[in-house]
């Protein structure tokens, strides 16, 4: 006998968790409880401190949605103006030593000429195939040469993106794109090149907000603060360690249970069915491919470069750093670093020399947060880690080799990205029609009244912008059961 019963039982406080909790209790229908292992909300989109006050995501989060429920959360969780920073993006991709403007397939007029020709070559000979076939791409590898040609292909997308996910290109499915990457347009890439000109700002997150206090976590803290309390169990009376499906009953690891009618799980479907002991299910789940991430930060002592500038987000094809994305944290709010007159010691120099004066000393300060993949096809020395990063900052003209660090900060989230692997969609075809044989869904709205998750099964037509963006009001999802990030 269950210590407590509901109808519906939430598993995970993430975005995705409190979206169908947020859902369950706007809807004021059945029972439901929300569970999580961790003492806060944010999960996957949580935010730590370091002791010396620098602040960094669980990677690089920026909040911009195709749904209105979405949005409307968010400005009941934090609806004051003070409560956001609203920013442009500004974007580059380095490459050979300069910053390309992002996205790189619509900048190439920013290359060296012969990268130029190569990759007008490859765009020219990509829309000269595009017109003639008839038969989807068979993977990321080859949709990427169909959109982009070779040049850019060689150049940007397979080292890039191989070093995001961690597998190569040609073990990706490419269902998932919708408009997050940009095709080039043939003629106004020419174009562009011959006027020596730079494309404009293209995407969803060309422009985008971030809470001014707290980081990106604060917003899920406070979307928190707005349920109930008596259906919030955080912490280790929230930690999930069985679950019997057949029985419908969860087992907490102080001993406790909660029978439900349904679940929503949202932690990692893998992790699932292994509390479930289903040998089958768990069978299944293997064929499902993630990458870890690891999440670095560099606090730095000085004002900020005039190289670094306004800069958001940072791209890193190349081989000569181990992150694939900087973004400049101390851009984003004034309040993700400690305010100026805090005295910190210098732990080191950038270049690993001991500093020259060893009491504490005033700011200003900024910060730069790395991310780094790793998979079984992409090892990581974890060991030397974050002194390569520290290195690859130098490489790449980002800080300099006598910058003070007065704060550094290294965790790895074993389960980062789930991977479009070509597998993927077949798992997840047969993986969870199973789970909702037993009660089990990743959507509030699915259970009440049977809507189709789109952003699970239209990936490409919600991520379009052609779809009415932010004005989707059927679906609620901030995120699917599978998706562990970002």
């Amino acid at each position: 006998m269950a210590d407590k019963t509901v109808d519906v039982l939430v598993i995970g406080a993430g975005p995705t968790g409190l979206g169908a909790a947020k859902r369950l209790n706007h809807i004021n229908g059945p029972s439901w409880l929300i569970v999580d292992s961790n003492e806060k909300a944010g999960g996957l989109a949580s935010t730590d401190v370091t002791p010396e006050g620098f602040l960094y995501d669980v990677g690089g989060h920026v909040i911009f949605s195709h749904y209105k429920y979405f949005d409307d959360c968010l400005d009941e969780a934090l609806p004051e103006k003070e409560d956001w920073y609203s920013h442009q993006r500004i974007s580059y991709v380095r490459y050979k030593g300069l910053w390309v403007p992002y996205p790189f397939q619509n900048n190439i007029s920013m290359l060296p000429k012969e990268d130029q020709v190569k990759c007008i070559d490859g765009i020219i000979d990509a829309a000269m195939e595009a017109r003639v076939s008839n038969a989807k791409p068979k993977d990321f590898d080859e949709w990427i040469l169909r959109m982009m040609g070779s040049g850019v292909a060689d150049m940007f997308m397979r080292p890039y993106n191989y070093k995001v996910w961690a597998v190569p290109t040609t073990k990706m499915q490419c269902a998932w794109l919708g408009e997050r990457v940009a095709a080039p347009d043939v003629k106004l890439v020419t174009r562009n090149v011959i006027l020596n000109k730079a494309a404009g700002n293209w995407g969803p997150n060309a422009t985008f907000r971030f809470p001014a206090r707290d980081g990106t976590g604060g917003i899920w803290i406070a979307v928190a603060n707005t349920l109930p309390e008596e259906k919030k169990i955080f912490g280790e009376k929230g930690e999930v360690v069985k679950v019997d499906a057949e029985a419908k009953n969860v087992t907490f690891k102080d001993g406790s249970t909660v029978g439900y009618g349904k679940l929503i799980n949202t932690m990692a479907v893998d992790h699932l069915v292994e509390k479930m002991g289903n040998d089958e299910l768990i069978k299944l789940s293997k064929g499902l491919y993630y990458s870890s991430t690891h999440v670095i930060g560099i606090g730095i002592r000085g004002a900020r470069p005039d190289r670094i500038g306004d800069k958001c987000w940072l791209y890193f094809p190349e081989d000569n750093c181990p992150f694939y994305r900087a973004t400049i944290f101390s851009n984003y709010s004034p309040y993700n670093q400690p305010k100026a007159d805090v005295k910190l010691h210098t732990m080191y120099l950038a270049n690993g020399d001991e500093p020259s004066i060893p009491e504490p000393m005033e700011g200003p300060y900024w910060s730069i947060m790395l991310e780094v993949s790793e998979s079984t096809m992409k090892p990581v020395d974890t060991e030397n880690l974050l002194k390569d990063c520290i290195q690859g900052l130098i490489n790449t003209e980002m800080i300099k080799p006598e910058d003070e660090i007065v704060s550094t900060y290294h965790r790895c989230f074993d389960h980062g990205y789930p991977t479009p692997s070509l597998e993927r969609e077949g798992v997840l075809k047969e993986l969870l029609p199973k789970l909702q044989e037993r009660d089990i869904y990743s959507r509030a709205d699915n259970i009440i009244s049977g809507a189709v998750e789109l952003t699970l099964n239209y990936p490409d037509f919600v991520n379009s912008r052609q779809n009415g963006e932010r004005r989707l009001t059927q679906s609620f999802a901030f995120g699917q059961t599978e998706l562990a990030h970002r």
